[in-house]
């Protein structure tokens, strides 16, 4: 392997990739420095081995689905956006889909082929790809890049990309190599935590199975802090595990209780599940009321499965006080009452989040006040950018997360490009 280049690239994730192929189309001789035996290990298993690329919506939608630090990266978005992306892949002979809520996939359903036509990509370009290649540490002279070390070994380059990603799924190789590197150089890595994360929970019917792989489609949760205020609400299907709710829903309200958690200690955080958030308080009254009329002889645990499943009927009849078993007809006003209550509000009893190993995303990272996000270099080293999940940047699940590191990883290596075929020896 030769020992100097214009741009190295370290990580070979999405955002790593993207930087590579656009540094060595750009003209600068890139290496792309992978400590897997293979690039997009993480990639493989996004969107359930189908790799969810980007999301189907306008950029300012797209900010707004990214709570951790947004408008960093407004201008990355607007220069490589999600429509930008899909005619990258198309010229790279992926055709692309829109699924529900703006998803998009490759048609192929293949996150292998994504990741195979990305690496054929770089080869076509020149880029010198190497696995099984750890950086220890960037070698910086005068405030300046000048390289990495790999196994002891220098190797020189007018600008390197940091694209090593986050935490979470670490048997990918996301291990936090990049956070290490960065600190030694003067970069603040801000707290990591969960992000993306499914929530656990302390509840009875829970915790004893009683709901366990009951899936509720497009339900809204709300979280409130311990002054009773809204610090969250959220919409998205949810799944009932054994320790708690994932799916999207949970997902997207799981960055919450981490950092509520992270903030306050709090051993608890209530939640509310609205099982119908597009229908209002009076409209349930009245279909209760209709049940009460139309099926007055059935026991209730029959009646509440036409507007429930039939498993959290009779957790509903629990939390009202009634038993599941009585007949429609013998149960009082306030009973109903109750149970249109919780129909919009079922209670939870959150007690925090998985572990950041099973995260989709990890929250925190390189602060971004130290890197321009016009470039995504760093402000304390020239020549050294940022690119992905390392940035303290992080999104919602559905595509976004994934845009972040394209559009970051895009305009990081057009950027080391410049630096480095402007820089004079």
């Amino acid at each position: 392997m030769e020992n100097s280049y214009d741009v190295i690239v370290v990580g070979g994730g999405p955002a790593g990739m993207l930087a590579a192929s656009v540094a060595a189309a750009k003209g600068a001789k890139t290496l792309l420095l992978e400590k897997n035996e293979r690039l997009g290990k993480k990639m493989l298993i996004t969107g359930g081995g189908r790799c969810n690329l980007t999301n189907d919506t306008d950029i300012e939608q797209m900010v707004a689905n990214i709570p951790g630090n947004g408008k960093f990266v407004f201008g990355s978005l607007y220069r490589f956006s999600g429509q930008d992306l899909r005619d990258y892949f198309n010229k790279l002979g992926i055709k692309t889909k829109v699924e529900n809520q703006g998803k998009v996939f490759p048609r192929s359903n293949s996150a292998a082929q994504v990741v195979e036509a990305l690496e054929k990509h770089l080869l076509k370009l020149g880029v010198r790809i190497k696995y099984q290649a750890k950086v220890d540490a960037l070698i910086e002279g005068w405030g300046c890049c000048r390289g990495v070390v790999v196994g002891g070994k220098e190797l020189k380059s007018k600008a390197a990309v940091i694209a090593t990603g986050g935490l979470s799924y670490p048997k990918t190789g996301s291990t936090g190599d990049g956070y290490k590197i960065a600190g030694k150089l003067g970069h603040t890595v801000t707290k990591l935590f969960p992000s993306a994360v499914s929530v656990t929970c302390s509840d009875p019917w829970i915790r004893e199975r009683d709901v366990q792989g009951l899936s509720l489609p497009s339900v809204k949760i709300t979280l409130y802090n311990g002054k009773g205020k809204i610090m969250a609400c959220e919409m998205g299907d949810i799944i009932f595990t054994h320790w708690g709710i994932s799916g999207p829903g949970a997902l997207r309200v799981g960055r919450y209780v981490s950092i509520e958690k992270q903030k306050t200690g709090i051993e608890s955080i209530r939640g509310e599940i609205d099982l119908y958030p597009s229908t209002n308080q009076e409209e349930i009254a009245r279909r209760l009321g209709q049940i009460a009329l139309e099926e007055n002889k059935k026991i209730l645990k029959t009646a509440l499965a036409t507007v429930v499943p039939e498993r959290l009927a009779l957790v509903l009849a629990e939390l009202a006080g009634v038993s599941p078993q009585v007949t429609v007809g013998a149960i009082q006003k306030e009973t109903w009452r109750r149970l249109a209550l919780l129909l919009k509000g079922l209670p939870v009893n959150i007690e925090g989040t998985r572990s950041i190993d099973e995260a989709t995303v990890t929250g925190g990272g390189i602060a971004v006040k130290e890197v321009d996000p016009r470039s995504m270099e760093s402000k304390l080293i020239k020549g050294l950018f940022f690119a992905g999940e390392i940035l303290d940047i992080d999104a919602h699940t559905g595509g976004f997360n994934m845009q972040v590191a394209f559009s970051t990883g895009y305009v990081a290596g057009e950027a080391a490009a410049k630096h480095a075929l402007e820089s004079i020896d």
